[in-house]
């Protein structure tokens, strides 16, 4: 009998393949799609930020729709409503119809992963995270890893519409698997839903995330962008001072109080803000300045995914031998350089170099990844499980569609509103690698024992001088 720290997350990994083999095949398209219908590539982000936007707004709701419902029945829906918009994006004719169901699915992925996640975290000991969490992340790796060239391949060779519909047998496939071996986890007690606290968090998170991203790029006029973050900022404001006057808000900002939590949403944002950034800045830079057909660039670019399944191998051991400080704050600087790497690249590098750094900083960027969704709930007591993980899911979310905004904005910012050409690509490059940078000084503060009993890692710093371990050991996979 397979262990439930092996199959519970092999059967949220289908949702997650979906998930990521969705948006990097989509990246990859992104030129290509744009010339079809006529627009720019940049403003086509369009459609990469309003499935994100959607996951924001929808994710809160996620914990208290799986504990009323049964995370079971939730997360096969999800998969449909993910997999029936998925075939309606592929039947888009314009960017608008192609925005309004990327949103659909995101209703659909904001319940897949997040509730999947809370499954894992329920029945899973602490001590064996960091194993089940690899377990996790490793076939769902896969999805970068074929999605560019994947996508490449389709929009060179076939029809760009054929990326949203190879989602069709996957979305199948989870749907009977969550049947067969999916337990059915509810809440014990149910909780009465937080709707003034919604009506004040997803449209207020919606406006502001609007706004800021159409910061810079003449898709909206000044003024509605100024009233699109004034209005969406107010609600957010009405919203904390909400949480604090609620005793069990839709998301429950008390849990930043915890320093592990607090260092994970705070460290992992800035992170991810950054590395956000390089799937829609990467494609672009090697089709419109290199000459690179979609299939091309994708060949170049999945290696990043294939440093990050290696390491996936190694992060229990890493981990227990330097514990999650020392590695979260590396990690940070080490990825932040090899983000910003592709800032030196020209049409005169050779592709086996430019293979090389992705490699390497897909490895150390998989790593920290690693690290923050494991440590995030080291002092989570069982009963916020539920509100923890719809609490990470938007901020991982929103950072991920802050991070697209940002290359966005200084590439437009870099190129004056003329043809891009690649020195317009240096500035995005090096502002995001500074991002990711900065959150290394997130994770300075955490102290050396974080999340000891998830990692095993041993401590000195007994009185007698002596070497003690802080935790159980963490079970390889």
């Amino acid at each position: 009998m397979i262990p439930d720290r092996i199959l519970l997350p092999l059967i949220v990994a289908c949702a997650l393949f979906m998930e990521n083999l969705d948006a990097t095949v989509l990246a990859t398209a992104l030129p290509t799609i744009a010339a079809d219908f006529g627009e720019s590539p940049i403003h086509l982000k369009l459609a990469l930020t309003s499935y994100l936007l959607s996951l924001a707004v929808f994710i809160p709701a996620s914990g208290w729709i799986a504990d009323r419902f049964g995370v079971r029945h939730v997360f096969r829906a999800a998969l449909v409503v993910f997999t029936v918009s998925s075939i309606l994006c592929g039947l888009s004719n314009s960017i608008g119809e192609l925005v309004i169901w990327r949103a659909l699915q995101g209703l659909g992925g904001a319940m897949m992963v997040p509730v999947g996640r809370m499954v894992i975290l329920r029945s899973v000991k602490k001590s064996e995270l960091v194993s089940a969490l690899a377990w996790l992340t490793v076939p769902a790796l896969i999805g970068p890893v074929v999605g560019p060239p994947l996508g490449g391949f389709i929009t060179t060779y076939f029809d760009w519409r054929w990326i949203f519909w190879i989602n069709i047998p996957i979305g199948v496939l989870g749907v009977v698997l969550a049947t067969i071996f999916f337990p059915d986890i509810r809440a014990e007690k149910r909780e009465k839903f937080d709707t003034v606290g919604f009506l004040l968090l997803a449209p207020g998170l919606a406006m502001f995330v609007t706004g800021s991203t159409s910061l810079g790029l003449g898709v909206v006029p000044p003024p509605v962008v100024i009233a699109l973050l004034a209005v969406g900022a107010a609600l957010l404001a009405g919203y904390v001072w909400h949480s604090r006057r609620t005793v069990k808000p839709i998301l429950d900002l008390a849990l930043l109080k915890l320093r592990t939590f607090r260092a994970s949403i705070m460290g992992g944002f800035l992170f991810r803000v950054g590395i956000g950034a390089t799937p829609f800045l990467l494609p672009l830079m090697l089709q419109l300045s290199f000459g690179m057909t979609p299939f091309q660039s994708g060949l170049v670019t999945f290696v990043t995914a294939i440093g990050a399944i290696a390491m996936k191998f190694l992060a229990v051991p890493i981990l227990r031998r330097f514990g999650f400080r020392r590695v979260l704050i590396s990690t940070a600087l080490i990825a932040a350089c090899f983000t910003a790497a592709p800032a030196a690249f020209t049409p005169a590098w050779p592709v086996v170099a430019m293979l090389a750094l992705l490699l390497v900083g897909g490895f150390f960027r998989s790593l920290q990844f690693t690290s923050l969704n494991t440590i995030a709930y080291d002092e989570v007591p069982p009963e916020r499980i539920s509100k923890a993980t719809s609490m990470t899911a938007v901020g991982q979310q929103l950072s991920t569609s802050v991070g697209i905004s940002v290359g966005a904005i200084a590439l437009a910012i870099a190129s004056g509103g003329e043809d891009i050409v690649r020195s317009d690509f240096i500035l995005p490059f090096c502002v995001i690698g500074t991002i990711v940078a900065l959150s290394a000084i997130v994770y300075w503060f955490l102290p050396a024992t974080a999340g000891a009993e998830m990692s095993g890692h041993k401590v000195r710093g007994s009185a007698d001088g002596e070497e003690t371990r802080a935790g159980t050991a963490a079970t390889g996979p």
